[in-house]
């Protein structure tokens, strides 16, 4: 134990596989151990680097690991995957992270605070009731169709003209049908309610955060996209760049070079999915905004540029969306405020 390294550690709920090398790569440990075990094990170890998978829990583990002394490291599971030998276990997934560990050009996620994953989790629920809301509103104008009644897009379709379509004799619905598409229409207004629950909570989050004052002067950058951009960067120092920044939300293009011959594609969209769909969204609304006659600054001379030169206007709304990212780093990183 007195000449352990680096101790991977593959996760689990009950069962954790061990996996510790020396400085010169030579395995010296491997131990499989239950959950109960596992904390009083890792406190009687010297110090060394604990590398983990980025999982549920995961994040737990680490910030419980750093207060007993030691160093950890958590790497992306597909940055692992190319060091699992063979076939697939837990000795040799373990064995894959700590190989993975002591290459230096491997990167690692940031352990997220207890603060972060309470906004994570937010936005988690916050997204899946907002599926849910449009899952339930399809269904509804399915079964309206159906029955032989269209009802305009919209949420004030189903708040406001619904009742009223079903409160009509005339209606060709029957009796069944009207108490389903009211049941139908409670469920949408209770989803409806939860969503608008957790954005105020955001909301309120957001007024008392500095951090996420400063990046709502940017343009496209709501309550919404303050809180999940904060959650997701953390710490700014850990992208070497704006760049980096922008590419781990998958917003550079992907590239398919050979021979010299670079050959640029759409974007790689690697990275959360999520932050990027809402960071694209807020663009779209920004975009709108800057292309205005009464809208000045370099960003939007730059949009009114773009429009001119004939891109498409989704082209011209993802290279936003990334311009909007390296502001958001330039402004985490320096602690300064948006400059328009």
């Amino acid at each position: 134990m007195k000449n352990i390294s680096i101790l991977g550690i593959d996760l689990a709920k009950h069962v954790f596989q061990l996996h510790g090398v020396n400085k010169s790569g030579k395995a010296v440990l491997k131990k499989r151990l239950n959950r109960s075990e596992l904390k009083e094990f890792v406190a009687n170890l010297p110090a060394c680097l604990i590398a983990m998978e980025a999982c549920s829990g995961s994040h737990a583990w680490a910030r419980m690991f750093e207060k007993m002394g030691h160093k950890v490291k958590v790497i992306s599971p597909q940055y692992v995957k190319p060091f699992v030998q063979v076939h697939k276990n837990d000795m040799r997934d373990a064995a894959a992270i700590a190989m993975a560990a002591s290459h230096q050009g491997v990167p690692s996620v940031m352990v997220k605070s207890e603060e972060q994953l309470d906004l994570q989790a937010i936005h988690r629920v916050r997204e899946r009731l907002v599926r849910e809301k449009t899952a339930i509103s399809n269904e509804l104008r399915g079964i309206l169709a159906d029955m032989g009644v269209i009802i305009p897009t919209g949420h004030a379709s189903i708040r406001v003209l619904l009742p009223s379509i079903l409160e009509d004799a005339e209606q060709p619905i029957t009796y069944q049908g009207r108490q389903l598409l009211s049941d139908l229409r409670e469920q949408w207004l209770e989803t409806e309610a939860h969503i608008h629950r957790y954005d105020v909570m955001l909301q309120t989050y957001v007024k008392e955060n500095e951090d996420c004052k400063k990046l709502l002067e940017i343009p496209g950058i709501g309550p919404i996209n303050a809180s999940l951009l904060l959650c997701y960067a953390g710490d700014a120092k850990r992208f070497a760049s704006a760049r980096h920044f922008a590419a781990s939300l998958g917003l550079v293009p992907k590239q398919a070079s050979s021979g010299g011959k670079e050959r640029l594609l759409g974007i790689s969209k690697r990275g959360n999915k999520h932050v990027r769909k809402q960071l694209v969204h807020g663009a779209r609304s920004a975009y709108r905004v800057l292309l205005k006659e009464e809208s000045s600054g370099r960003l939007s001379d730059w949009a009114k540029r773009m429009k001119d030169s004939g891109k498409h206007v989704n082209k011209i709304v993802v290279a936003l969306a990334n311009k909007m990212a390296r502001i958001v780093w330039c402004l985490m990183m320096k602690e300064t405020n948006y400059q328009r």
